[in-house]
């Protein structure tokens, strides 16, 4: 686990105690950092801190959404909606990726190691998040 600052813990302390404030609502951004008189930087850092603190303390899942900003996941239902969007996300990514460079790039050295090693790596990425993406369980 990466090391954290003692500011970032002590962020994710405020923050944690603004969201167990306002559940079962969330709150957007910018209200989060009214609500803990923090930086968006501090807010930032401290957000990633307290997801690692959730993991750690094996407190629910810190998720975010259009419709309730950051809040704690509610139901198992709600955990698996964000769970697929997070990942169709990174697929979107992994595609861009292989026809934006890697593709350019096979197509220029059609012999490198290192283009068809990744080439074959980041296809059996894609197949994994394609299936954890769909949507049948």
């Amino acid at each position: 686990m990466r090391k954290r600052s003692p500011a970032a813990e002590r962020h994710a302390e405020l923050i944690h105690i603004a969201l167990m404030e306002a559940a079962p609502a969330g709150l957007p951004l910018k209200r989060l950092m009214g609500a803990c008189e923090l930086s968006q930087y501090q807010t930032r850092s401290g957000l990633a801190a307290l997801r690692d603190m959730c993991g750690e303390r094996e407190w629910p899942p810190l998720i975010w959404t259009r419709e309730a900003g950051y809040h704690f996941a509610a139901s198992e239902q709600e955990l698996e909606a964000w769970e697929r969007v997070w990942i169709s996300e990174k697929l979107t990514q992994f595609r861009r990726m292989i026809t934006g460079t890697l593709a350019p790039h096979l197509a220029l050295y059609p012999t490198s190691r290192w283009a068809n090693y990744l080439s074959t790596q980041i296809r059996a990425v894609e197949a994994s998040l394609e299936m954890a993406a769909s949507q049948t369980s």
